[in-house]
């Protein structure tokens, strides 16, 4: 019997939801105040997507009555988001009107989750000076920052991606809207361009390394010969093979020509400007009232109320464990001398290790991958009672902005699976990637990381698909790459388990590094030496990582405190259930919840563990 796509994730997600949390399941249906409540959360995901049309296109849900949102862009001027942080507030005091006791436990909790997520992003309004509150943005949800354009955000980065992957030609109305888009996109980058002179204005802007990357990257985008835009190229063949006949191409080069280019060209030169007063201090502790914001995006990122000292401390403690484990293996592989850094480092120059860093080890290194994610979904079925397609394409970051991207990401496919998930990596340098670390790169982004875990939500309601908290999806994502070790994939490559190890030592030293350098105000020379030092990756690989937490503060605390947690829940549940205790079941029930914050984490996996009990 054949399935659709949307029907076989509802089977994976809210059966296995049931299955694993009959608490949940039990009181589904018939409590007086589910249907007001549903209706009140149908409605305000509705209001998400007007807010961030680009969302709906990439979930593939731009049609129908919602087709009018395929020719918008997000509205990011200082009025907009004055108009987004206004309505938040309305909907946080609607959503707290709600009155639990007249709703099932499933309504519940899907009230609790979007109440926690308007909530934090009300926080974030109140607390940042300047900048960008992305909690209720879906796709960059994970990636508040005080500054509204960086090397890795902003719309020169956002927006041709979305555009080139997501945005569907099938009909003339189609084409139309890609033209309208790509004119929003022109006003987009000048509405961003006046926020960064306002907040200058106010002493909030980027430390002038960054400045640097990223007026480059605008000036870079804005000299490409027009041709070459896959923004534009991208179009032109999208249209054509839909059969859309029309100047399409022509008509968006001229607007290219006319309005984008001009428009990164005068972001560029706002940026130069702006650096005459920046300062080159990479912790955002130099910014107005910075310890209230920078409390803030630690909150944000782990969705906890851990101190920076708190978080501090515990990585530096999390990164000695680590290295003792790497040790031992290290040593197997004749390294014995120097730090476990410096090993590693050693280790990752190995010539058989390495892909060469031209066009053909290129593609070499991306069929490698390819490989690798066939392998790992084989193994699924061993740690999952219910499983998702998990489609996805490796990709190379695009050239026009690897200089400042980070060195890896994905996203989960449309709803409707005509887009598959997009796994992203960086490929400007390939030395810093030795083939030993690229398996459980696989299982983080991929399968069964944040492409499979992305699934999962497709069977809930729209407004629990609209929102992400970092720490769940993050930790989510570090656990799959310890469910991967677990399955025996690196039974028998030593070197590829400790590629693993290597990786959880990675977001070990992220706890350390990002508030070393908000927090602890670390120069970049530090950071960059007790970087190098304890992951042994190379120099660009530790200013690549460094820059990002530079832009983004307390986004990765989230990996390891969300990892941490899920495991600390996993033994609480095995401890209380003894024998019972099935790690399926664990699996599909922390997957198929969906993104929530921790706390709310704990309390589903306790209820779970009750009605087990019983």
């Amino acid at each position: 019997m054949l399935l659709n796509r949307r029907n076989l994730l509802a089977g994976a997600g809210i059966a296995g939801v049931a299955a694993t949390f009959p608490a949940l399941a039990a009181g589904k249906a018939g409590a007086p105040g589910d249907a007001a409540a549903a209706d009140a959360l149908a409605a305000i995901a509705e209001e998400m997507l007007a807010t961030f049309p680009d969302n709906a296109t990439t979930l593939g849900i731009d049609t129908g009555k919602r087709s009018g949102l395929k020719a918008k862009l997000a509205d990011r001027s200082a009025a907009g988001d004055a108009s987004h942080r206004d309505t938040a507030r309305a909907r946080l005091r609607q959503l707290e009107a709600i009155d639990r006791a007249t709703l099932s436990a499933q309504v519940a909790l899907d009230v609790d989750v979007v109440q926690a997520a308007y909530q934090l992003a009300v926080g974030g309004w109140a607390a940042l000076p300047g900048g960008d509150v992305a909690i209720l943005n879906q796709n960059v949800s994970y990636r508040s920052t005080p500054y509204i354009v960086s090397q890795g955000t902003g719309a020169f980065a956002e927006v041709p991606d979305m555009m080139e992957s997501k945005h569907e030609i099938a009909t003339r109305a189609d084409a139309d809207a890609y033209l309208t888009r790509l004119e929003a996109y022109a006003a987009s980058l000048d509405a961003e361009t006046a926020r960064i002179e306002a907040d200058a204005a106010k002493g909030i802007m980027l430390p002038n390394f960054l400045l640097d990357i990223t007026a480059g990257q605008l000036n870079s985008a804005a000299t490409q010969p027009i041709a070459d835009w896959g923004l534009i190229r991208s179009f032109a063949e999208k249209a054509s093979k839909a059969g859309v006949a029309g100047p399409w191409g022509e008509n968006a080069a001229k607007i290219a020509k006319d309005r984008i280019a001009p428009a990164l060209t005068r972001q560029a030169a706002a940026l130069t400007k702006v650096r005459a007063k920046a300062s080159d201090t990479p912790g955002m502790w130099k910014l107005p009232d910075a310890e209230r914001a920078y409390a803030w995006l630690v909150e944000a990122g782990t969705t906890t109320k851990r101190t920076p000292e708190e978080v501090h401390q515990s990585g530096l403690e999390q990164v000695a464990k680590l290295s003792a484990e790497m040790d031992v293996l290290l040593k197997a592989q004749g390294l014995t001398q120097g730090s476990v850094g410096a090993r590693l480092a050693e280790l990752g120059k190995r010539p058989d290790l390495l892909f060469p860093s031209t066009d053909a080890g290129r593609t070499e290194l991306l069929g490698y991958l390819n490989r690798t994610v066939a392998g790992i979904r084989g193994k699924m079925p061993q740690v999952f009672g219910k499983v998702v397609a998990g489609k996805l394409i490796v990709k190379r970051v695009p050239v026009s902005i690897e200089g400042g991207a980070p060195n890896a990401y994905a996203g989960a496919g449309s709803i409707d699976g005509k887009s598959p998930g997009n796994f992203y990596i960086n490929l400007k340098d390939t030395s810093i990637w030795p083939r030993f670390a690229l398996p459980t790169l696989v299982s983080h982004e991929g399968i069964p990381g944040h492409v499979w875990q992305g699934e999962y939500t497709y069977s809930l309601p729209l407004i629990r698909t609209l929102l992400a908290f970092n720490a769940y999806s993050e930790g989510w994502a570090l656990y799959a790459e310890q469910l991967t070790d677990e399955v025996g994939a690196y039974a028998n490559d030593p070197l590829a388990h400790l590629g693993y190890l290597q990786s959880m030592n990675f977001r070990a030293c992220r706890l350390v590094a990002d508030t070393g350098l908000h927090h602890k105000r670390w120069t970049m020379e530090q950071a960059m030496r007790w970087f190098g030092e304890a992951t042994g990756y190379t120099a660009s690989q530790c200013r690549s990582e460094l820059n990002r937490y530079c832009a983004w503060p307390g986004q990765a605390l989230g990996y390891k405190t969300g990892h941490n947690e899920i495991n600390r829940l996993r033994t609480k549940a095995k401890t209380a259930l003894g024998a019972r205790f099935d790690v399926k079941q664990f699996n599909d029930l922390v997957v198929s919840v969906g993104g929530v914050p921790l706390s709310v984490l704990e309390r589903v996996v306790d209820s779970w563990t009750t009605t087990a009990k019983a």
